[in-house]
């Protein structure tokens, strides 16, 4: 074992010890070389253990495989960064924008421009989810929790044409472009890869980013016969434990949302994803060729965001920080 493997086994394991967690798995990917270390189990209580090839939920880590997938179809010039997306997303088409975030939501002005799916790749469309101290009784925040939009990691209760039919019966929260606001870009963008494609967004994913990089063991459902590798959900319990969280989802069944932002999104292992994160390492590079241009993934990895487009997601973002802002780090 490897001093890092060493130093990773004794920070993973205190939080196994302690009941934080049942189970981690950590990789690590240096020079060339994979470090991977697992401690405890799949579910609270004990059971199997885990390893580098147990299934997790990704949840928001889905939404960099959702990019690449549209990187994909911008290479192909199926889309392009700067067009509207008004053809293939008429739902979003002609929007109306609040004139302030705590207005009633007939009180709006037109968009000054279109959505384009750049605004979806930097989460800039004018619309996500916002959390803003003493703003849980604006109107459109009220109406964006509705749970026909948005059930937090379970996702919307309809399928995608149904959710952009709702999603766009509600007005903007800012102009397209003007501010960062967190997710729901990556949802749309995902329907848009699906219209675009002419097919499934899973089908299309599948075919088109996990099996070049020869991630099998990843998929939006698994076979049957696969579910004893997936962890159990869990949630604070409160008193620095956690507690099992209800799980709606028929894992051996698809989706009836395939959602492009993560809820609930793709499963996978970790060495899964670190063939993701290595092609993204290695500029588009991977072992059996190459997945994306060097110029498509360095557009990935550049912050696209201005201070005043952060401004107010600081609980996302951090202060002047660049931490979890979209499909496109940095957007």
């Amino acid at each position: 074992m490897s001093v890092l493997e060493r130093r990773m086994r004794d920070v993973l394991g205190g939080f196994v010890a302690r009941g934080e967690v049942p189970g981690l798995v950590g990789l690590v990917h240096h020079r060339g070389e994979t470090h991977l270390v697992a401690e405890g189990t799949l579910e609270s209580g004990g059971g199997a253990p885990v390893g580098g090839d147990s299934l997790f939920r990704i949840a928001s880590l889905t939404k960099a495989v959702t990019a690449a997938a549209a990187m994909v179809l911008v290479e192909e010039c199926v889309l392009r960064l700067d067009e509207p997306i008004d053809d293939l997303i008429p739902e979003l088409a002609g929007r109306r924008v609040l004139r302030a975030l705590d207005a009633p939501l007939d009180d709006t002005v037109p968009a000054v421009r279109p959505i384009t799916v750049r605004d979806l790749l930097t989460f800039r469309l004018g619309t996500g989810q916002l959390w803003v101290p003493g703003g849980e009784d604006f109107p459109i925040l009220r109406a964006m929790r509705d749970p026909a939009i948005d059930r937090g990691p379970d996702g919307p209760d309809s399928g995608p044409d149904e959710w952009l039919e709702r999603l766009g019966a509600l007005p903007l929260m800012y102009q397209p472009g003007e501010r960062w606001a967190y997710h729901t870009g990556a949802d749309v963008l995902g329907v848009l890869i699906a219209r675009a494609a002419g097919r499934a967004l899973p089908d299309f994913v599948t075919e088109r980013v996990l099996e070049p990089l020869g991630m099998r063991d990843t998929g939006y459902h698994l076979p049957a016969a696969e579910l004893h590798r997936l962890a159990g959900s869990y949630r604070p319990d409160g008193s620095g434990g956690v507690t099992p969280r209800p799980d709606p989802r028929v894992w051996d069944e698809p989706p009836l949302f395939p959602s492009g932002g993560g809820a609930p999104g793709l499963l996978t292992t970790p060495l899964d994803y670190a063939a993701f994160c290595r092609m993204l390492l290695a500029k588009g590079r991977h072992d059996g060729g190459r997945l994306l241009s060097r110029a498509s993934v360095e557009l990935m990895t550049t912050d696209h965001l201005s201070p005043a487009q952060k401004a107010g997601s600081e609980t996302f973002l951090g202060e002047g920080g660049c931490q979890h802002q979209g499909p496109f780090p940095g957007g």
